[in-house]
């Protein structure tokens, strides 16, 4: 059986649709769609039935996957040990955060881990969603929630605060808001639900079932330019709100704090380049940190 073909297999089980397979793995549509009838072909079964709503598992295809998945875990075990014994400060280390954390921290502190370490090379990818350090998804990530298994290595890096903000232009055409009253006669920008379902009943602790929802967007930047841009009232971090002067705090005395955290898998730890990102992270929010007090 081919390796490769398994890994598609788990990207279709795990996504349900071979584009969402495809899209996961890099690799065009026909070439998965090739991959699982090779694999189909090498069991003898059928691993899938196509339906309207995507590839649902058969039974032969449930089986396969709990085989599939140890498999995968073995060689991601392994390849994490091996790694795990490079002292080398080169190579490539993949790094998941935010648009917005990756923005307002962690550019400063890569182009600072350039200078000190021009050989390593960071794979940054910049998403909402949470990437899977136990599937390689990512050796690093910087997140807003703690992750909970026991494999990795979790660090706090600080705790950063929300506040209500909108453009300056928007709030003298419509006037600012009273707490209490539901955000009655205004617009907001909020994240679409499958980022962050709650904003749409929640800004700030202060429900918002009275106001226009004028715009859904799926990354902390768009949210922020909306804002900027005077489309409606948002829910914005004070750092990322800073770097827009035409800005404005809604309730100065209203905001809502959260943590940082820094995760990579304890396999990993040992690794000189992933140490070598990892102490810049962590050097980037302390001195945020710092600027701040």
């Amino acid at each position: 059986m081919d390796w490769d073909d398994a890994r598609v297999f788990l990207a279709i089980y795990r996504q349900g649709t071979l584009r969402g397979a495809a899209e996961a793995l890099h690799i065009d549509q026909a070439t998965a769609g090739r991959r699982l009838a090779a694999l189909e072909g090498a069991l003898g079964a059928r691993l899938f039935l196509r339906t309207p709503k995507g590839y649902a598992p058969t039974p032969a295809g449930e089986h396969a996957f709990e085989a599939m998945a140890r498999m995968e875990d073995g060689a991601n075990t392994l390849l994490r040990r091996m790694q795990g014994l490079d002292d080398k400060l080169e190579g490539a280390v993949s790094l998941a955060c935010t648009d917005t954390t990756a923005t307002v921290f962690l550019m400063p502190a890569l182009r600072r881990l350039h200078d000190r370490h021009p050989d390593i090379l960071v794979r940054l990818v910049a998403s909402t969603r949470l990437s899977s350090l136990t599937h390689r998804e990512a050796d690093l990530a910087v997140r807003s929630v703690r992750p909970t298994q026991p494999d990795l290595i979790v660090r706090h890096l600080g705790r950063l605060r929300l506040g209500l903000y909108a453009a300056s232009d928007y709030l003298a055409a419509r006037g600012r808001p009273e707490p209490g009253t539901g955000l009655a006669g205004h617009d907001t920008v909020i994240y679409s639900p499958d980022v962050y379902p709650g904003q749409r009943d929640f800004l700030c602790t202060e429900p918002v079932g009275a106001a226009r929802v004028a715009l859904e967007v799926n990354t902390g930047m768009m949210l922020a330019e909306a804002v900027a841009a005077g489309i409606g009232i948002g829910e914005l971090p004070h750092h990322l709100a800073a770097r827009y002067p035409v800005l404005e705090r809604v309730w100065p005395d209203r905001e809502d704090p959260y943590d940082m955290w820094l995760v990579m898998h304890d396999d990993l730890n040992r690794t000189a380049r992933v140490r070598a990102v990892a102490d810049a992270i962590v050097e980037a929010f302390q001195q945020a940190a710092e600027a701040a007090s």
